[in-house]
Order: C-alpha cells, then sequence, then structure tokens
C-alpha cells in the first residue's frame, strides 16, 4: 500500500508540475534564457519538435510556450526571426516523423489485425478504413485545425499516417498549419506579450491562449454534427418536391 501511495504522490505532483508549467511557462522560459543563453533556441526547437513529434509527449507546453517566447523576443534577450525559422521547421519536423511513425506502425498493426481476430477486436480494420476516407476528404483541414489544438495536434499527425492519408497533401498542409500556428502565436507574443495587463496576468491568457486555441476544432465539430444530423432527418414529401 505504501508503494502505491507513493507513486501516486508522485502521479499528483507530476501533473501539479506540468499545470504549472503550462500556466507559468514565461518564467520557466526566462529562467531557461538567463541560464543556457544562445541554447536556448536549441532547446525550443527539441520542445516544439518533441510535443509535435512524438506521441508519448503531448503534455509539453505548445500555444503558450510559443506566445511566451515572442514576449522575450521582443525584449532583445532572442532573435525573434531566427527563432520563427527554428520553431517552424521543428514544427514541420515534427509533424513529419509522427506521421512517418503513424504509416510504418499502422501498416503492421492493420495487416495484422485484418488476419489475427485477437487483435481485431482491439483495432477494428473498418474504423481505419473510415479513418482513411475521412482523411481523404477532410484531411487537409484537420492537418491545419489540428495544430491550433493542445494534446490533439500530437495525435493528429500519427493518425493521418495510420490512416494512409496521401503524403503529398499531408505535406503541403504540414507547412501550411506549422507556418500559421507558429506565426500567429510568436507573432501575437512579440507583439502584445509585454504590455502591461497581459504581462502582470500571464496566467489568465495562458488559459485563453488554450480557450482559442480549441474553439476551431470545436466550431468545426459542431458545424459536422449538425450537417449529419441533416442528412439522418428523413424530408417530408413537401421538401422532397
Amino acid at each position: 500500500m505504501s508503494e502505491f501511495a507513493e507513486l501516486l504522490r508522485f502521479v499528483v505532483e507530476w501533473i501539479a508540475y506540468l499545470f504549472d508549467l503550462a500556466l507559468h511557462v514565461d518564467r520557466y522560459l526566462l529562467e531557461l534564457v538567463a541560464a543556457y543563453g544562445a541554447w536556448i533556441y536549441g532547446i525550443l526547437f527539441l520542445i516544439v519538435f518533441a510535443e509535435t513529434g512524438l506521441v508519448v509527449t503531448p503534455f509539453l507546453p505548445g500555444d503558450s510556450l510559443l506566445f511566451a517566447a515572442g514576449a522575450i523576443a521582443a525584449t532583445g534577450a532572442m532573435d525573434v526571426r531566427l527563432l520563427a525559422v527554428l520553431l517552424i521547421g521543428a514544427a514541420i519536423a515534427g509533424d513529419a516523423v509522427n506521421y512517418s511513425i503513424g504509416r510504418a506502425a499502422g501498416v503492421r498493426i492493420i495487416a495484422r489485425a485484418r488476419t489475427d481476430p485477437a487483435w481485431g477486436r482491439w483495432l477494428n480494420p473498418v474504423y481505419v478504413d473510415r479513418a482513411h476516407e475521412f482523411f481523404e476528404r477532410h484531411g487537409a483541414k484537420a492537418i491545419v485545425l489540428g495544430r491550433f489544438a493542445p494534446i490533439i495536434r500530437t495525435f493528429v499527425p500519427f493518425v493521418a499516417g495510420v490512416a494512409e492519408m496521401s503524403y503529398r497533401t499531408f505535406v503541403v498542409y504540414n507547412v501550411v498549419g506549422a507556418l500559421a500556428w507558429v506565426g500567429i502565436c510568436l507573432g501575437a507574443g512579440y507583439v502584445f506579450g509585454n504590455v502591461p495587463i497581459v504581462k502582470e496576468n500571464f496566467s489568465l491568457v495562458a488559459l485563453g491562449i488554450v480557450f482559442v486555441s480549441l474553439l476551431p476544432m470545436v466550431i468545426e465539430y459542431l458545424r459536422y454534427r449538425r450537417d449529419a444530423a441533416r442528412l439522418r432527418t428523413p424530408r417530408s414529401p413537401s421538401q422532397s418536391e
């Protein structure tokens, strides 16, 4: 029981740390800039790459980190142009690696699921086929909008790879999404991050960034539900005439 309690305490402390990191990423980032100097560019590259490229690290800060980096760059502590180039490159490379992992793993797993009933219970090939159809029809929108949704953006490229979304289409919208995501978040931090009311209430701003980031996905989901409901609703004889 003591070992379980110790493990539970560790998990709770780790979750609390992640929340504190997300809400006060500006403070942590300033400490990193002061401690590592020019190495901060490499550190930020690795964080953004891992957050977008590795399925096991969706908890890393994304939007708020870019905003805080832009705000710090506005003070002259970092070169915003170099930062933009590196972080856009990290976002593109991260999604590309995530897609490749999903595609490589997906081919093997799906093949096993089609032949082995035990695997088929965990991964129904019918759902994979539906996912493939979805990404062929709506994948461009999912790749771009997924960039702005915390946690979701880590899984979208992986699922796109598993669903065997067209690589050419994925590459184009991977670049478009990375340019939009980094450009908007970093640019917003550079322009507004040092406004006194923003700087003094960064925790609320960080929560606001997450809320605004999720809005496009929520709106798109509600639109999808509305259209699906219309298709399911039978038309009356007067409507069909």
